[in-house]
């Protein structure tokens, strides 16, 4: 079959997938889905099935969660995400008592409009500055990117856009904020300074206490209030590569603000990653996450091994792609144990020890997850409370992300205080997937699969079902088991899906994560590659029916797929890179020099920038492709799309260009993820 034709196919089918449920087959949105008895079950061609997972169901009762923080005065706070607001980020209280709660027991507490996000980086994160109560909480306001105080919402920072806040920390006496800031007097991505200040709250007086370097990230303050450790590094590494962590006091009037005269702590070398310091609130002693091991493990400052020794990664699935991230703390009462989570096997690890003996590695190491410990499938960004209570966010692949309380001494079940959707759906409609490891060109490679399900269905004519792959973007990230809407409104309609974490991924060490340099356009197109080859061989994926999408370096290499290789039918990017040379003079100061490690230098190595560019090979194309594009994208700006489309349309190849308008990376407005899905 020609892909154009079998193109056409898939959307036949797919536009009966989008057809509206009919009455009594499926429970409406906010109910369970019910289904009828086995007896009763359609049998229908995979890809045919109709499905209680709709679009509009996916985004009409959601929101996203994060930020997750408690503060001394015992309440608990958290960031919600509202694709219905357009996509505003709200600071809400846990508030159950609360007339005026919302359907996640909280209340807002940022004024009605605003929305709390930080442009620092274009990724932000560390938006909110906690302190002892909300009269000591602060905010960035997106429009404006100024620093606000939450009790009133005026701004403490200077009039005009020129500055941008983040990964801030407040003073114990609440006088002053130390945090990134990045100065944007001239526009120009290689003229953007970045830097640590502290900010006086009362009158918005500004300090530099770090600068001369290209980047700073996660400034802490020392429990005495002298000191203040930050991670600093330069173009052409990304903070994954080589950075390094720096201490200056802050006391001392003769002290000069420039890292090359502060303190070095880690990273001497210039090939080791290190992020996420945190002070140890009783010793004093400085921990940090390092990859000299070959994983990203935690240190304490003086002692030279890992104090605690894994061939697993610490610090998020993610890191240093956001700030405000911190993997691990320290408990606020007794002797301050350690607090930290690792990934292992698909599943999240709460690990809790003893590091009040300064000379020695940490003891009386414990681990907890899963069901037996009463704790989520998948969690992270655990903060501590009171009396050992801990909160995070966690889910699993059939519970929606939610704000979860647990007790480290009575160990019950996780409490959950929020969740992120009030859609739910019968355990019969939701794919749970199997972590798989697959043969590819660099020895093995890793994914998760999700199998058709759909308990009203059933299909006996096909040998196989039609699959898509997802690539994730980053591409120094990876993927995970959460509950993800968007997958199980294919499992559903009974696609089978392939999540990858191809090489280059976070989560598997150091060496894993290495596989991309100057190889990327090459190691991770194998990897979804295969991946898809796999599951053909194994009789979980019907060869003929293989599709992909991404987004961001996803869509990238979902074009680099399907321009490279012949494996795909068909394929959706979204806000993909199509033109590496364009990129590499027309993207933000933050990965400014991304494509150094990727690819290699440019313009010295030009040619291969236009050797791995999938605009420049649009003759080797022949199968459709759909390019979704934000019109205000400044990661991967939006000439990209337009300049692929105009390409395709030059060949005849079948496509499609959708410009949102109001959307940055990545799409946030409910009309918007309703309508790319």
């Amino acid at each position: 079959m020609q892909r154009t034709a079998l193109f056409a196919s898939l959307l036949t089918t797919l536009s009966t997938a989008f057809q509206s449920t009919p009455p009594g087959s499926f429970a409406r949105i906010g109910t369970t889905a019910r289904f009828a008895s086995p007896m009763t079950m359609i049998d229908a061609p995979y890809g045919s099935w109709e499905s209680p997972i709709t679009s509009k169901s996916i985004t009409a009762g959601s929101v996203r969660l994060g930020g997750v923080h408690h503060c001394p005065n015992g309440q608990v706070y958290w960031l919600e995400g509202r694709p219905q607001e357009a996509g505003r980020n709200v600071l809400c209280r846990h508030a159950p008592e609360d007339s005026d709660k919302s359907e996640r027991n909280g209340v807002d507490v940022t004024p009605k409009e605003s929305n709390a996000r930080t442009r620092v980086h274009e990724y932000g994160g560390g938006a909110v500055v906690f302190g002892k109560d909300e009269n000591e909480i602060y905010y960035s306001e997106f429009t404006t990117q100024r620093l606000c105080r939450l009790s009133g919402g005026e701004p403490i920072t200077p009039e005009g856009d020129r500055f941008r806040y983040a990964d801030g920390v407040l003073s114990e006496d609440g006088n002053v904020i130390y945090c990134v800031r990045e100065d944007h007097e001239k526009p120009d991505p290689k003229d953007v300074v970045n830097e640590v200040v502290s900010i006086n709250v009362k009158d918005g007086s500004m300090e530099v206490l770090a600068t001369g370097n290209d980047f700073y990230a996660s400034p802490r303050l020392s429990p005495d209030g002298k000191k203040v450790a930050y991670i600093t590094w330069d173009h052409p590494n990304m903070p994954w590569d080589a950075t390094e962590l720096r201490v200056t006091t802050i006391d001392d009037s003769s002290s000069s603000n420039k890292s090359n005269d502060h303190d070095l702590i880690a990273g001497e070398d210039g090939d080791t990653s290190i992020i996420q310091p945190a002070w140890h609130p009783q010793t004093g002693d400085l921990y940090y996450i390092s990859d000299q091991s070959g994983y990203y493990n935690i240190y304490r400052a003086g002692f030279k091994t890992s104090v605690l020794p894994m061939e697993y990664d610490f610090g998020g699935s993610a890191p240093g792609w956001a700030l405000g991230q911190q993997g691990f703390f320290f408990l606020p009462d007794g002797d301050g144990r350690l607090v930290a989570q690792y990934s292992k096997d698909g599943s999240s690890v709460l690990l809790v020890a003893n590091v009040s003996q300064k000379d020695s590695a940490a003891a009386d190491v414990q681990e907890f997850g899963g069901e037996k410990d009463g704790l989520p499938m998948m969690f992270g960004g655990v903060v501590p409370g009171v009396n050992n209570d801990l909160y995070f966010l966690g889910g699993s692949p059939s519970t929606p992300s939610s704000i979860y309380k647990w007790n480290l001494e009575s160990k019950g079940p996780a409490t959950i205080l929020a969740c992120s959707s009030n859609v739910s759906f019968s355990e019969e409609v939701i794919s749970v997937p199997k972590q798989i490891e697959f043969p590819t060109t660099l020895g093995t490679a890793f994914g998760y699969y999700y199998a058709p399900k759909n308990g009203g269905y059933t299909c006996t004519t096909d040998k196989a079902p039609p699959l898509l792959v997802k690539a994730h973007g980053g591409p120094t990230a990876c993927t995970g088991a959460s509950f993800n809407a968007g997958i199980q409104y294919w499992t559903s309609r009974g696609f089978a899906v392939l999540d990858v974490d191809y090489g280059g991924s976070t989560g598997y060490g150091r060496d894993y994560r290495r596989r991309l340099r100057k190889s990327w356009g090459i190691v991770d197109i194998d990897d979804v590659c295969n991946g898809a080859k796999f599951l053909v061989k194994e009789g979980l994926a019907d060869g003929e029916r293989l599709c992909i999408d991404g987004g961001s370096a996803g869509g990238y290499t979902t074009l680099g797929a399907l321009a490279f290789k012949d494996v795909f039918k068909a394929g959706t990017s979204l806000y993909g890179v199509a033109d590496l040379t364009a990129l590499a003079g027309d993207t933000h100061k933050f990965e400014s020099r991304y494509l150094d490690g990727l690819v290699g230098l440019y313009p010295e190595e030009e040619e291969l920038y236009k050797e791995r560019s999938p605009i420049e090979s649009v003759d080797t194309l022949s199968c459709p492709i759909l390019l979704l594009q934000g019109v205000e994208d400044k990661v991967v700006p939006p000439n990209q799309a337009e300049m692929m489309h105009a390409a395709l349309l030059k060949k005849g190849i079948p496509t499609c260009l959708k410009m949102y308008e109001g959307e940055q990376h990545g799409f946030r407005k409910a009309e918007n993820i309703e309508d790319a899905l």
